[in-house]
């Protein structure tokens, strides 16, 4: 007699082939590491620091959101409340003051309709891709390291990426004219690339104004979309901002994905996605990709939650829609942070210390990560033994690389610690690498 109450066991090989990609485990490697050690100091998550973070901001926000509908708008309060209680608008509440905020600070100039508002950059970019890649040989160009959300998205859909390597400055734009002519040749098509010009997650790289207008012209000599991710665009260490691709975009080549999960607070879960390119339909009529967007988003999250919108709107509201003037103070925290972060290094790996031990580091101009080289496998198990022995935390390159490599490699982040906790981590890590170092040198 069959038992039916034996509860099924389901073979992970049954179950989509992401769920065995070391990829997808690095987000939640990331989400949970702080809490398996809470007592290291933590050089591990980009996340933003919480130091002027209040739990009143909320109900204040929210308060100027409402009244910005009641007094700005003319709306009733039976309006209002719908609007914050009910089912909204698939492609968000606040597009109209997220559209004024881009063209106030990044001189992005596009209608409301175009933006989409998501729950958080990662929903955007599955929309994105979902809705890009409609053939099996479509293929996303990535710069390798790369940010492992959009490596990850891309796996979740089945959609083959192609890694173009990274140079010192960031994406090199011939390089990736030379991929998508390889992608071409083996019978695929080269659809779309992704970069993050500003402070790249992982390596901290940006890329120079001249190489920005020349991705733009590889865009259009190769008929590939960009997909820009921006979310460090603020936190410059040194010198003067540089134009995003999306404000330099006169061919609607770029798709500009966005949050306010660094530039306000990451709770709210609030992204977006700037998709103004035409979209043609075999009867001729137009619209815009914003538009085919939501159709792939009322099957997925149905709508952005209106709370959310409304507590970032109220944000916005309050600061007139000039977020970057609203950043000033975090700007300047963040780039006291990168300064440290930098100085303390110097300090315990002054030059000759470096050569012996064969130790070395990138230098950002700003955003939240830098990278360093070491003479040992920089791996989980390196990380487990940096946490227990040393009490401290960092993040293992090897993940960001799509097509392997970074074994040597650990990216550092400093955005969620206070000035001195980054010295007294840097002094915890120095230990360990020298412990390491040793170690693998005696293996040798």
């Amino acid at each position: 007699m069959t038992d039916t109450t034996a509860a099924p066991v389901l073979d992970l090989q049954d179950l989509h082939a992401s769920l065995t990609d070391p990829v997808l485990d690095a987000m939640n490697f990331l989400n949970e590491v702080v809490g398996r050690f809470p007592e290291a100091l933590s050089f591990a998550p980009g996340r933003p620091a919480e130091g002027t973070f209040e739990t009143e901001d909320l109900a204040r926000h929210l308060r100027s959101y409402t009244d910005h509908l009641e007094q700005t708008r003319g709306w009733s309060k039976e309006r209002v409340r719908t609007h914050l209680f009910q089912y909204g608008r698939t492609n968000g509440i606040i597009h109209e003051l997220i559209a004024r905020t881009l063209a106030n600070d990044e001189g992005i100039h596009v209608p409301p309709e175009s933006v989409v508002v998501t729950t958080g950059c990662q929903e955007a970019m599955l929309l994105t891709l979902r809705a890009l890649f409609a053939r099996p040989g479509d293929t996303l160009l990535v710069s390798s390291p790369c940010y492992v959300g959009i490596t990850g998205a891309a796996r979740l859909l089945d959609i083959a990426t192609h890694p173009v390597p990274e140079g010192a400055d960031g994406p090199d734009p011939d390089a990736f004219l030379a991929a998508a002519r390889r992608v071409r040749e083996a019978g695929g098509r080269p659809r779309a690339l992704y970069v993050v010009p500003d402070f790249a997650n992982p390596s901290g790289t940006s890329m120079t104004v001249a190489a920005r207008e020349r991705l733009l012209e590889v865009a259009a000599e190769a008929d590939l979309l960009i997909l820009e991710d921006d979310p460090y665009g603020f936190f410059v260490r040194t010198g003067a901002a540089r134009p995003t691709l999306k404000s330099m975009d006169r061919g609607r080549r770029v798709l500009h994905l966005g949050s306010f999960a660094k530039t306000a607070l990451p709770g709210a879960r609030v992204g977006y996605v700037v998709a103004d390119q035409e979209v043609a339909g075999p009867d001729g009529r137009r619209s815009l990709l914003a538009e085919e967007l939501s159709k792939i988003k009322s099957m997925t999250t149905v709508n952005t939650s209106a709370v959310g919108q409304a507590v970032i709107g109220g944000l916005l509201v309050e600061c007139d829609c000039r977020l970057r003037e609203a950043n000033a103070g975090m700007i300047a925290h963040y780039r006291t942070s990168l300064a440290t972060l930098l100085g303390e290094l110097e300090r315990h790996f002054p030059e000759e210390r470096r050569r012996a031990l064969g130790v070395r580091w990138n230098e950002p101009t700003g955003g939240f990560f830098l990278v360093l080289d070491v003479p040992f496998v920089a791996d989980s198990a390196a990380l487990e033994h940096s946490a227990r022995a040393f009490g401290v935390l960092w993040t293992p390159m090897s993940d960001f690389y799509p097509d392997g490599g970074g074994e040597h490699r650990l990216r550092l982040s400093c955005s969620s610690l206070a000035p001195e906790q980054i010295v007294e981590g840097v002094r915890r890590l120095a230990l360990f690498i020298e412990s390491a170092a040793r170690e693998a040198a005696g293996r040798a």
